[in-house]
């Protein structure tokens, strides 16, 4: 692979849409996500000092990882935006939630790339999280790279680890980097497709040497690697070379082929190959769907959509911002936008480029480009934003919480405020709020107990609130609609005790369990009970 070693200004980088590589990093809890993010803006020279998610002091402040509740329990929850330039190209890297609990995050977010760095644990291979991510990324199409972390760990054979992708994701897989050695005899990572060695530092700061050679035979390596290792690493290489088809840009770009990269995301081992492969094989802005007809990047009209929003980045100025993504045309600060639905103009006066929780303005932006748009309750998720023709993106959904709650609020005094707060996390697809047409009580509905935890957090760190989360006597929700208005309207009066609203007015069925959900569904044959919505 060519050396990506050099940076340019970004006035220099934003002459088309094709030198961009929007991506996010995907990965089951723990395989090392965040730490494979830090170490890439380390190697793009976007960063001088990587944070470690498990680390102390100055160490441990990952970029990715800005919220206090993130900092304090390891974990990544919210999705967070960093662009950088590298080598003439602009980055828009996204890291993602690996925890279940905040799954829809995640989900929206793969709306908004154009390809995915997978990473998998070498102990432990392909988790749950990560089959389930890979099935959103199959759904749309989106290519994907996989890092094969921790090889300076114990782990499983790479063989192994390179058939189960094969067999639980029906991928064809290419590995492009071979470990030589794994666990305490691990001493480098070695390139099958531009033969060269790239050898350990025993400091463990990312490698010492590149030795080239002619391939794993090269009589040069016994000087580099001890005489335990090479013999195994010579054969299990040359079987890695004849056993898996060649790298075919076409067949990545489809979706069929995923080549593999072996290293460790901590030790700074292989993260410039990973950088280079982005740069270099990662699609530039692909075509979006929308009705009424798809868009492509170099459609001559503004259009985009909002997949995030993010209320209080800066507590102190309590902002609220809209995660955006331009999939045509040429944004330019003080533009003015229309809002798809309800033809509201809102004029872009101070579009951002994001490094997590820092900022700085942007003058323009093109296709590809994630752009954060501050508002005061304006734009939420699944809005599409346009200079031109009326169409909407499709594909952002909400999904059916599966665990509801009501809320209590210690101070009545403070309802107002507690309003608000729910609000403005249900905006940002932190929880989803439920306001029943009888009674006062909200009910919030999520995925995992994990989020009403960080809910209550935030609430009380952000908004200075103590609420508490108590059994809600429903456990089901669904969205109703049907084909005839004044049937929804019916339904509704004849069972307003389990009628609620969402943050859009729309209206949801509380049911107390699958049994009342399965007599509504039968006594009403014509009203749709659905477990997913878009935004109309």
């Amino acid at each position: 692979m060519p050396d990506h070693s050099s940076l340019e200004s970004p006035v220099a980088t934003r002459r088309g849409f094709a030198t961009r590589r929007t991506f996010a990093i995907i990965s089951h809890p723990d395989a090392g996500k965040t730490t494979l993010t830090e170490r890439l803006l380390l190697a793009a020279g976007a960063v001088h000092l990587a944070g470690n998610v498990r680390a102390r002091g100055e160490r441990r402040r990952t970029r990715s990882d800005w919220m206090e509740i993130e900092r304090q329990r390891g974990i990544s929850i919210s999705s967070s935006v960093m662009t950088f330039e590298h080598a003439g190209l602009t980055f828009n890297l996204l890291d993602t939630p690996g925890h279940e609990d905040f799954s829809e995050d995640t989900y929206r977010t793969l709306t908004a790339v154009d390809s995915a760095v997978m990473v998998i644990d070498a102990a432990k291979g392909i988790e749950s999280q990560t089959r389930k991510l890979f099935e959103v990324c199959r759904l749309r199409d989106i290519p994907i790279i996989t890092f094969i972390n921790k090889v300076d760990r114990e782990g499983r054979d790479p063989f192994e680890l390179l058939d189960e992708i094969e067999s639980t994701l029906a991928l064809d897989v290419c590995p492009v980097t071979w470990p030589v050695g794994m666990g305490t005899t691990f001493q480098g990572l070695f390139d099958l497709r531009n033969p060269r060695l790239f050898t350990a530092a025993a400091a463990h700061q990312g490698f010492d040497k590149q030795i080239d050679c002619t391939g794993p035979r090269d009589p040069k390596l016994a000087d580099h690697i001890s005489e335990a290792v090479l013999g195994d690493f010579r054969e299990t290489a040359e079987l890695a070379l004849s056993a898996y088809p060649e790298f075919s840009l076409q067949s990545y770009r489809e979706g069929h082929l995923t080549p593999v990269f072996f290293g460790s995301a901590l030790k700074n081992y292989g993260m410039e190959e990973i950088l280079s492969a982005i740069a270099d094989w990662a699609p530039p802005p692909r075509l979006q769907p929308a009705e009424p007809q798809p868009v492509a990047p170099d459609a001559p009209g503004v259009a985009g959509f909002v997949f995030k929003v993010q209320a209080n980045m800066d507590p102190n100025h309590r902002d609220r911002v809209a995660f955006f993504r331009l999939c045509s045309g040429r944004l330019t600060r003080g533009i003015k936008l229309r809002q798809s639905g309800t033809g509201k103009s809102i004029t872009i006066h101070n579009p951002m480029f994001f490094f997590a929780r820092e900022r700085e303005l942007a003058e323009e932006a093109l296709p590809g480009d994630i752009v954060g748009i501050p508002n005061h309750g304006t734009l939420c998720v699944g809005d599409t934003l346009t200079d031109g023709e009326e169409l909407r993106f499709t594909g952002i959904p909400n999904f059916a919480p599966e665990i509801l709650r009501r809320v209590r609020l210690g101070d009545p005094m403070r309802a107002k405020q507690m309003r608000r707060a729910l609000e403005d996390l249900a905006e940002e697809g932190v929880t989803q709020v439920f306001r029943p047409v009888l009674g006062a009580q909200w009910i919030v509905g999520v995925v995992g107990q994990l989020q009403l935890d960080v809910l209550e957090a935030r609430i009380a760190e952000e908004y200075k609130i103590k609420v508490q989360f108590e059994p809600s006597p429903h456990q089901v929700a669904r969205w109703v609609t049907a084909d005839d208005p004044n049937l929804v309207k019916r339904f509704t009066k004849s069972n307003a005790a389990n009628i609620a609203e969402d943050r859009d007015g729309a209206p949801v069925f509380l049911a107390r369990n699958a049994w009342e959900l399965d007599y509504a569904v039968r006594e009403w044959p014509n009203v749709k009970f659905l477990e997913t919505r878009e935004r109309t």
